[in-house]
């Protein structure tokens, strides 16, 4: 049998690696082995290095390297090597290799200096890759582009993004990945403008061709708002040099426009792509998601599946957060059931949406058996389940579940950030936990380090408010260290309204109208308030004030959904098309109660009419519309879920209260506050909403 040549041994070495295989690989070292024996000159071992790396089996090129003579190991060889740890991500073990090369007395050269910028980058250890830098100085090798642009890439991936920078600034060559990464850094580091006057200054230099990653990386400079202008004079710029068909330009346009409240113009450029992939499909999703349109992002994802497009785990998160706003629970389990198909729903994004989601639509049971059983949990799911105890109003669970993940903070690295606490805090409120709310307010600071925010003065001023501490509540607000916002003072006016206290409730509805005048929620909340402490004159007074200047209050609207279809109730509304059945259900509603001892409470109908009228306007509420529709549209025995977008009143929840042991229901209402969840006669809020 004829030997082989060293050059015919090496590309059959090089095959292996083409065909991926380790037992091609292994085939071919044996085969030189048989042919030239054991120890290897510089040329095959470094082949063999190569290949062993290339294929992931660092322990066999290491073998390689130790049967290598010294004098035949050189810069080459032990590149080599770092390169295959770094191509595997095996990064602590590149460098392990570069100090053992160092230590041979072999000193890196150009193409050694990108692998291990790579390999610092992987390990997010940027000192590290400032010694790197240094060395290359030193060298004098960074002046050589392939280097300075791994050493760029260093510092942009450790967010050492002024060194970033100073090193792009520095460069006598760029390429267009350089300028891309500058624009990007420039918006990472919260400067917009300085990323889009780096796009401007690459058209200017010409030192390369702006490509589509360009496009999308000024557009997403753009995104703030500030910036709309600019972003839609790219558009044009776009459109005129033939950029718009492509892909990435059309799905960062859309999130262009969508993260500046443009949702028109993201629906048009997603209908003219010519071509649409997954990101596009997900970034239509995200952009109703984020412009609280979940009715739209719901109908968008029910559209996906009918085109067969599997769904990713941003999809199935953008929509499970649409759900959750929406309290759209069978949307959401269809979402469930797609995340699980595609095998996405141990996707720790998706699980924390999950259990969000299940808790926002008052669905306890699955929310915790979503976390129960997730793989990993992160501060994410931890808040998301105590937001979701919060929401139904179980304080005792919440504050349970907030002392577990404290005994978890060692072994887990959990620790409680500002939302946990917003979690709790509402919690307590909602449980009129005043005292333990106080406690836990007060160990923000003092035990975890968590400087209270404006949103956790709010819970504050709203635990105290709702207890009847009025009084009390005012005074924390001039105590604050932050300044009332505007959350902040509706806590106090709602607190006000709810335990009759005008003139206090006068003195915060001027401070909102200050921060903002034109929100009719506020002023029909103080000429409510009025109004029910029989200060008529001067509850019209602020309605004729509303008309003045032109602010119209927001119509109060109830929903219930039945076979997927959604049904949308206003006060006295008529429209339905089965309102004559609706109005029969609300009349024997109406005989059954009044046998049991229901009397209903006017003194929230606020209008000045006779107790007849009254009794008949409470009765027209919204959300006693949707409940007779669920009634004569369910099937006997099913849960009634109802949503509604402002508070539910004192009259419909007695009367509720009433009708879940008259027809034998569970009801469940999600007001904009929290759950209410009625069973014989009992209401899961305890009257304290």
């Amino acid at each position: 049998m004829s030997l082989l040549s060293p050059k015919s041994l090496a590309t059959l070495v090089e095959s292996a690696v083409s065909a991926q295989s380790p037992r091609l690989g292994r085939a071919a070292h044996a085969r030189i082995v048989k042919t030239l024996g054991v120890a290897l000159e510089a040329f095959l071992s470094n082949h063999l290095i190569h290949m062993y790396s290339k294929l992931d089996r660092p322990d066999s090129a290491r073998a390689v390297l130790s049967l290598t003579s010294p004098e035949f190991r050189s810069v080459v060889t032990w590149t080599s090597l770092i390169a295959g740890d770094v191509g595997n991500g095996h990064y602590p073990s590149a460098i392990s290799t570069f100090a053992t090369m160092r230590r041979d007395g072999l000193q890196p050269n150009d193409f050694t200096f990108p692998c291990l910028f790579k390999a610092a980058a992987g390990l997010h250890a940027p000192l590290l890759g400032k010694q790197l830098h240094a060395l290359a100085v030193k060298l004098l090798l960074i002046g050589d582009a392939f280097v300075a642009c791994s050493a760029f890439d260093m510092y942009s991936k450790t967010r050492l993004l002024f060194d970033a920078d100073k090193l792009f600034d520095q460069m006598s060559q760029r390429n267009i990945a350089m300028w891309n990464a500058s624009i990007s850094n420039s918006v990472l580091n919260g400067k917009p403008r300085e990323g889009i006057f780096r796009f401007l200054e690459l058209l200017r230099s010409g030192e390369a061709a702006p490509n589509s990653i360009s496009f999308c990386a000024f557009l997403n400079a753009c995104s703030d708002g500030r910036f709309l202008a600019q972003g839609r004079q790219l558009h044009g710029y776009l459109i005129k040099g033939g950029h718009e068909g492509d892909v990435s330009v059309g799905n960062g346009l859309v999130d262009f426009y969508g993260k500046c409240g443009e949702v028109g113009f993201s629906e048009k450029v997603f209908e003219k792509m010519s071509e649409r992939n997954k990101v596009s499909w997900g970034s239509m999703l995200a952009v109703f998601e984020q412009n609280d349109m979940g009715e739209m992002a719901c109908a968008l994802f029910l559209k996906i599946r009918r085109a067969g497009v599997e769904p990713t785990d941003f999809m199935v998160s953008s929509v499970l957060s649409a759900c959750a706003s929406l309290a759209a629970l069978e949307t959401g389990r269809l979402a469930h059931g797609l995340a699980v198909k595609a095998c996405v729903d141990d996707n720790i994004f998706v699980g924390s949406a999950l259990v969000d989601m299940y808790g926002k639509c008052g669905s306890i049971e699955d929310c915790e058996r979503v976390f129960v059983a997730l793989p990993r949990r992160n501060l994410v799911c931890w808040n998301a389940l105590i937001g979701g105890y919060a929401h139904q109003g179980r304080a005792d669970m919440a504050l349970g579940m907030f002392r577990e993940m404290i005994e978890r903070r060692d072994s887990e690295g959990l620790v409680p950030n500002y939302v946990t606490f917003v979690c709790v805090l509402s919690a307590c409120s909602r449980g009129g936990m005043v005292e333990v709310g106080m406690e836990v307010f007060n160990s923000m600071r003092e035990k975890h380090g968590v400087e209270p925010r404006a949103e956790h003065y709010a819970c504050v001023v709203d635990i105290l408010g709702r207890a009847g501490q009025v009084e009390r509540a005012y005074q924390a607000i001039k105590e604050m260290r932050v300044k009332p916002t505007i959350s902040i003072w509706g806590a106090l006016l709602n607190a006000c309204k709810m335990h009759g206290k005008p003139e206090l409730g006068k003195m915060a509805a001027e401070n909102l109208f200050k921060l903002d005048p034109q929100d009719s929620g506020n002023h029909v909340v103080l000429s409510n308030m009025l109004a029910a402490a029989g200060r008529w004159d001067e509850a019209n007074v602020v309605r004729e004030e509303m008309k003045e200047v032109g602010i119209k209050k927001g119509a109060g609207c109830s929903w219930i959904s039945v076979k997927n279809d959604v049904h949308v109730f206003q006060a006295k509304d008529a429209s339905h098309s089965r309102n004559a059945e609706i109005q029969a259900m609300l009349g024997k509603l109406k005989r059954e109660l009044k046998a049991a001892g229901y009397v209903p409470d006017t003194k929230m109908a606020l209008y000045d009419l006779e107790d007849e009228e009254k009794e008949s306007e409470v009765w027209s509420h919204s959300e006693k519309l949707a409940l007779a529709f669920g009634l004569i549209a369910l099937p006997p025995g099913v849960p009634i879920r109802i949503t509604k977008n402002l508070r539910i009143c004192v009259d419909c929840h007695s009367a509720i209260k009433f009708i879940s042991r008259i027809v034998g229901r569970e009801i469940i209402v999600r007001d904009n506050n929290r759950f209410h969840r009625f069973v014989d006669n009992q209401c899961s809020c305890g009257d304290y909403w």
